[in-house]
């Protein structure tokens, strides 16, 4: 199964679109997302094609291939817009191994969740990277939108038991294997 995860869209429905157009290209099977959707959250500047609207009209069309993991910016009242729900974790398993997902507020690199398994994966921080911390992998895929610390626009793809960092425009940037 070939899974892309990106994060922190805030809102821009351009990059909301390029994500999509990835999610096609890349031919997976499944869209997951690591929060912070619509809103841009009060410390952040107005992305590119700030149009919270237009993110749920595109983010509404791939409900059936979509899981949604709610951020710090999500709020309540942006299940209205939506046609899919927001969990607050997620766990995977996928090729015999187990794969914890939640937006990074709660658990991050420095604080791992209890029992995650093999792989654990975040945004938040809107900085990608792939890193081993003794035999969990430690993935946070950046942001779709408002990358910080001079890093891409960027998003993940595990496929076959590989966990790929890839820029927005689909130039590979690390892999590692799980």
């Amino acid at each position: 199964m070939k899974i892309l995860i990106a994060s922190d869209l805030h809102g821009s429905a351009y990059y909301t679109q390029k994500l999509a157009e990835r999610f096609s290209a890349e031919g997976a099977e499944q869209l997951v997302l690591l929060g912070d959707i619509y809103n841009h959250g009060p410390r952040n500047p107005l992305p590119e094609g700030y149009d919270p609207l237009g993110v749920a009209k595109i983010l509404n069309g791939l409900t059936d291939r979509l899981l949604v993991v709610k951020g710090n910016c999500d709020s309540d009242v942006d299940t209205l817009i939506s046609d899919f729900e927001f969990v607050s974790e997620a766990v995977l398993y996928v090729g015999g191994k187990k794969i914890f997902l939640q937006h990074g507020d709660r658990y991050c690199i420095d604080n791992l969740p209890k029992n995650c398994g093999d792989c654990f994966i975040y945004g938040h921080y809107h900085t990608g990277f792939l890193k081993r911390e003794g035999k969990v992998v430690v993935a946070n895929c950046g942001s779709v939108s408002l990358p910080k610390g001079g890093t891409p626009n960027s998003y993940l793809v595990w496929e076959e038991g590989e966990l790929s960092l890839k820029e927005i425009d689909g130039k590979e940037i690390c892999r590692m294997h799980i």
